[in-house]
C-alpha cells in the first residue's frame, strides 16, 4: 500500500520517515523530492505530475509485496486525484504538523537563512490550508485544483463531505514533542494502517473510488 507523510516544510516529515524506516518490515521509505525539484518558480502541475510518479512507483513496490512510505507535501485530495490512485491495494495519509513559530525556527536552523519572511509566511499559510483540507474536502479545493494538470481526476472526491469515511487524514503534531515520541506515533500509525488494509477495514482500500463509500469503523 501507499503510506504518505504529508504537510508543509519544517514539520519533520522526512526526519520521521527516515527514523521509522528500520522499524517497519516490508516497507521502503522515499522522499518526494528524490526525483528532482525544478528551480523556482515551480511550474504549474509539477506536484501533480510527481505525485503520479510516486503512485506508479508504489505500484512497482506493491508487485514485489512491499509497501511504500513516502514523505512529501501532496495532500490527500491530490493523491486521490492522481490518474493511478485507484490501483494501489490501499492508501493512507498522515499530516505531520507543527506550530508556526516552531516551523519558522526549524526552517531558519535547517536552511541557514535561505527563506525570507514572505517565504516562511507562505510555508505557514500552506500548513494552515493543509489543516483545513485534512478536516473537510470542501475546504478551499481551488488551492490545488486551479491550474492543475488536465489528467487529474478531482471528481473522485469533490462531492464528498467531511463525514465520508474515506476522507481521513491522521494528524501528528510534533510541537513540543521529542523526536522519539513522534517516531513512535508514526510507527503506530503505519502499523495500524497496514493491519487495517490486510483485514479489509481500510477505508481507502482498492475500490475506494466506487460511488458508494464502504462502512468502516477504522479511522484511517
Amino acid at each position: 500500500m501507499l503510506l504518505e507523510l504529508t504537510g508543509s516544510s519544517g514539520a519533520g516529515k522526512t526526519t520521521l520517515a527516515l527514523a521509522v524506516a528500520d522499524r517497519l518490515d516490508g516497507v521502503v521509505v522515499h522522499d518526494f523530492d528524490e526525483v528532482g525539484v525544478p528551480d523556482p518558480p515551480i511550474p504549474p502541475g509539477w506536484r501533480n505530475r510527481t505525485t503520479e510518479v510516486w503512485v506508479r512507483r508504489g505500484l512497482e513496490y506493491q508487485a514485489r509485496g512491499t509497501d511504500l512510505l513516502l514523505s512529501g507535501n501532496s495532500p490527500l485530495g491530490e493523491v486521490l486525484a492522481a490518474p493511478s490512485a485507484p490501483l494501489p491495494d490501499g492508501i493512507a495519509v498522515c499530516l505531520i504538523d507543527v506550530a508556526d513559530q516552531d516551523r519558522r525556527d526549524r526552517l531558519a536552523v535547517r536552511d541557514g537563512g535561505r527563506w525570507d519572511q514572505a517565504a516562511t509566511d507562505a510555508f505557514c499559510g500552506w500548513a494552515a490550508w493543509h489543516r483545513g483540507h485534512a478536516r473537510d474536502p470542501r475546504f478551499r479545493p481551488d488551492v490545488i485544483i486551479d491550474g492543475s494538470r488536465p489528467e487529474m481526476a478531482w471528481h473522485r472526491w469533490t462531492t464528498w463531505t467531511a463525514e465520508d469515511p474515506r476522507w481521513r487524514t491522521h494528524l501528528i503534531d510534533t510541537t513540543g514533542r521529542s523526536l522519539a515520541t513522534s517516531v513512535d506515533q508514526v510507527e503506530r500509525w503505519a502499523t495500524e494502517q497496514r493491519e487495517a488494509q490486510r483485514s479489509g477495514r481500510l477505508a481507502l482500500a482498492r475500490g475506494w473510488a466506487d460511488e458508494t463509500p464502504r462502512p468502516t469503523g477504522h479511522d484511517a
